[in-house]
């Protein structure tokens, strides 16, 4: 089959994804918002991969603004004419896509008709909803109606897919709610690329060039936005219990810099996003791994960075409701601790007792990474994917 996997984000999951459909004969187009400023998986042709596989960086030709909304509705929307254009070149038999806002998915929608080729709605998270609810939250009024649209466009779209993959089967509440029917609905769980991450040492090439060797570390990475809180991190710093690391990108670096700036946290330091490649290594270096989502997005958002993180084999501490799925896979795996958001207090708690309890944090990190080994091979999800495609072709 020639399948276009469209994951706006440029996970490194979905990369992998890609390369694993290619290899079994498939042509496979991989596109993915080059300009955005997130975590990057491999999204090159490298030696090895087969000829039917290609990366392409969609380009949307405006610039693109996460913190104002009129400019990032218009880079929206130039983002999903510029996907359609690419489905219109390719022709494709079935688009998958994921992880996109919900104007630019209208677009692909539309797109798929007049192609006309299968679409398959991947939903990593309910984009409206989460949008909808912050955007009540800071512009009262406005964002009510804002929202209303965005979830009315969401629904109706998961309606036209000719199939939809939710993550988890609590979503399906939702899904219902909408209308949408179960026998269109399959449930694919994420997974972390566990062949891209090793368990590495803590002391390796990375580690040393950023002198943290022999030292303690809680380290961030990934996507730093609107829905994640910052302050947490500006806490665990003034705590001053290890260095802070934050390898990262997105609205709330700018608060951290601030911060660091008025507040002299020595123990804060901010890096910005590291090569994939090195990816494994960046992770290897923490004592703790950190992860932090907001009560607004929690319930029907999940920290793709978490998936990583039990590949890595460290110890996770996650700021999330109780019944977020990343929350609840930490804590019935036994890979770290799980606290509420805003709760401060006992986020700096949590990484205490892991660093000062290395029998407790080797025991968690141990426990994620059996979690990933037996539930991320990818022959079994290429499997799942293939079965989809099938129902909706």
């Amino acid at each position: 089959m020639k399948i276009l996997l469209h994951d706006y984000a440029g996970h490194p999951f979905q990369a992998e994804l890609s390369r694993k459909l290619a290899s079994r004969g498939h042509t496979v187009i991989h596109a993915y918002f080059g300009a955005d400023l997130g975590p990057k998986g491999r999204m090159q042709r490298e030696a090895g991969d087969p000829d039917c596989l290609q990366f392409e960086a969609v380009d949307p030709g405006t610039d693109y603004s996460k913190t104002n909304f009129i400019k990032r509705r218009a880079g929206d929307l130039a983002y999903g004419k510029a996907v359609a254009r690419l489905i219109g070149a390719h022709r494709p038999d079935v688009v998958i896509s994921g992880n996109t806002p919900t104007e630019a998915q209208q677009a692909i929608v539309e797109a798929c008709r007049k192609a006309p080729c299968s679409f398959i709605y991947w939903c990593q998270d309910f984009y409206s909803i989460a949008a909808s609810r912050l955007l009540e939250k800071r512009l009262p009024g406005p964002g009510h109606l804002v929202g209303a649209w965005y979830r009315r466009l969401d629904a109706q779209q998961m309606r036209a897919a000719d199939h939809v993959i939710l993550i988890t089967d609590a979503f399906r509440a939702q899904t219902h709610a909408w209308g949408i029917e179960d026998h269109r609905v399959s449930v694919i769980a994420n997974w972390g690329a566990i062949d891209e991450i090793p368990v590495r040492p803590k002391d390796n090439d990375w580690a040393r060039e950023q002198d943290l060797t022999g030292k303690r570390v809680a380290l961030y990475t990934g996507t730093l936005a609107m829905k994640h809180d910052p302050g947490l991190l500006m806490a665990l710093a003034e705590a001053d219990l290890a260095e802070t690391v934050v390898v990262a990108a997105g609205v709330g670096v700018a608060a951290l810099e601030e911060a660091k700036a008025k507040r002299g946290l020595a123990k804060l330091r901010l890096l910005g996003l590291q090569p994939f490649e090195r990816f494994a290594d960046v992770l290897a270096s923490a004592d703790v791994l950190l992860a932090v989502i907001e009560e607004e997005a929690g319930e029907f958002s999940v920290p793709s960075k978490v998936l990583s993180y039990l590949c890595a084999g460290r110890p996770i501490v996650l700021s999330a409701p109780a019944d977020n799925l990343a929350a609840r896979i930490i804590v019935e795996a036994g890979a770290g601790r799980v606290v509420e958001p805003r709760d401060y207090d006992g986020f700096v708690s949590a990484v205490r007792d892991l660093l000062t309890d290395p029998i407790a944090a080797e025991r968690a990190g141990r426990a994620g990474r059996a979690y990933a080994e037996a539930n991320f091979d990818l022959d079994t999800v290429a499997d799942r994917f293939e079965q989809v495609i099938e129902k909706a072709l």
